[in-house]
């Protein structure tokens, strides 16, 4: 005569129930962790994207996006502007810096940032050649990055223009206006 199965041995339908609850339960922790959605555009360009210093003294033109992971504009145009650096890479160094990082204050006090998305335009020799405020189309962005890159004057879009540079002699800075008065930030909504 057998012995009756001791308690902690477990049948073929309770091993089964619990293998379909741990799956069920890995389901849900992966569910409220957001899932294996893959990275977005946006994400991917900012952790690829090269540091600032290194972009502008390397010998390619740069475009530079100040964005916000909240911004709407900023990851509606990122797909486009990830197409625009996978075409051009190698050739055009695409550069992201987050409004909401304070590590990146001077360059936003810098370029004058007060609202996003806002893009620098750099020659090759890292001289600024333009400025591009709200959202782009992958168009727009295309043709901005072939004028960079064959060293062409920037195409006429609406909302970007060039930048001049400041050779100020020094006797003559007294006679420089006072500054503006701070206008709001690209974070204040105002």
């Amino acid at each position: 005569m057998t012995s009756p199965p001791s308690a902690s041995r477990l049948g073929a339908k309770e091993r089964l129930l619990l293998v379909l609850l741990a799956a069920v339960l890995a389901g849900a922790v992966l569910w409220l962790r957001g899932g294996l959605h893959p990275e977005a555009p946006l994400e991917r360009l900012a952790r690829q994207s090269p540091d600032l210093q290194v972009a502008l003294a390397n010998g390619r033109p740069t475009v530079v996006e100040f964005y916000a992971d909240w911004c709407e504009a900023c990851r509606t145009m990122a797909p486009a502007m990830e197409a625009m650096e996978q075409e051009h890479r190698g050739r055009l160094d695409v550069v992201l810096l987050n409004v909401d990082n304070p590590r990146w204050q001077p360059e936003m006090d810098r370029y004058a940032v007060n609202g996003i998305p806002q893009l620098e335009l750099f020659n090759a020799q890292g001289e600024g050649v333009g400025r591009s405020i709200g959202a782009r189309t992958a168009s727009d962005l295309q043709a901005l990055g072939r004028a960079l890159i064959e060293d062409r004057p920037l195409p006429a879009i609406a909302g970007v223009g060039k930048v001049s540079q400041l050779n100020e002699d020094p006797a003559e800075s007294s006679l420089r206006a006072a500054p503006a008065p701070a206008l709001a930030g690209p974070r204040s909504h105002a």
